[in-house]
């Protein structure tokens, strides 16, 4: 990867879509405090990428059959049948690609041959560097509305470069279920080829029982778990403290280029 090259590049084609923003460590304040205090793993995973938004406020309801959608200004719900543009972008776009590419402008909304089942596009498009990834996932520890659950997609962007979109699967009918262009939609996060490699998901070790369990098991559980209960007088979230001086102090950087890649961004 070259030095002056992002991990993660994204580009925005409507332009009323909010930019991606980092994602907050805290959900957006709805952590509980303590959590957002002590406990590393969550804000860690709450912070890992970017947030990307709805383009803009609408809403959708699905009858059982057939998917309806509308934004303020629309004259009415209008049919997903299957496809719709997001409003006047169609002539934009034509208007900004080349003479080759007129007429082939993404739709915004896809309803898909499975019931319930529709695709949204964000308005944005993603690149990654040589051997990265983007996973496409729903927003970490953040509540969602009601009315529909997002897939997770995990896109090769470095070799695709397309429209950076999500499949939802509506869970509720007969009932409108609003978007909102100010709170987040999706977590983009960019993910060394190599995490999720075949060779990377086999090297995995399975220990059947204690028994099984060696010195350095038993005393790592003893030096995490059992020393720091005796002490009454510990300090909250050691393990946070612990993590958040590792960072502080920079990475060390392992033997193997995407440990190497990671430990340079880090």
């Amino acid at each position: 990867m070259s030095h002056s090259e992002p991990v993660l590049q994204i580009h925005r084609l409507i332009r009323q879509a909010r930019p991606p923003q980092r994602a907050d460590r805290s959900a957006a304040g709805t952590l509980p405090t303590r959590a957002y205090r002590y406990c590393e793993a969550a804000t860690s995973a709450t912070g890992f990428g970017w947030w990307v938004f709805p383009a803009m406020d609408l809403q959708l309801i699905w009858d059982g059959d057939d998917i309806y959608w509308h934004y303020d200004g629309a004259p009415d719900w209008m049919p997903l049948s299957p496809a719709a543009q997001f409003p006047d972008f169609a002539n934009a776009f034509d208007e900004a690609a080349p003479e080759s590419l007129r007429g082939c402008a993404p739709p915004f909304l896809t309803a898909l041959p499975e019931k319930g089942l529709v695709q949204m596009w964000t308005g944005l498009m993603a690149r990654t560097a040589g051997d990265w990834s983007a996973l496409v996932r729903a927003p970490a520890n953040l509540p969602l509305a009601s009315g529909y659950t997002v897939y997770e997609g995990l896109v090769e962007t470095d070799r695709w470069f397309g429209p950076l979109i999500t499949n939802m699967r509506l869970t509720q009918t007969n009932k409108p279920i609003h978007f909102r262009a100010d709170w987040p939609l999706l977590q983009v996060q960019p993910v060394p080829r190599i995490a999720y490699a075949e060779k990377t998901l086999n090297s995995v070790a399975f220990v059947p029982d204690m028994a099984s369990m060696t010195d350095r098991e038993w005393r790592g559980y003893e030096e995490t778990i059992a020393i720091p209960s005796e002490n009454p007088d510990r300090p909250f979230g050691a393990y946070a403290v612990a993590v958040r001086k590792r960072r502080a102090g920079g990475c060390p950087v392992h033997t193997g280029k995407a440990e190497a890649e990671l430990a340079e961004i880090a």
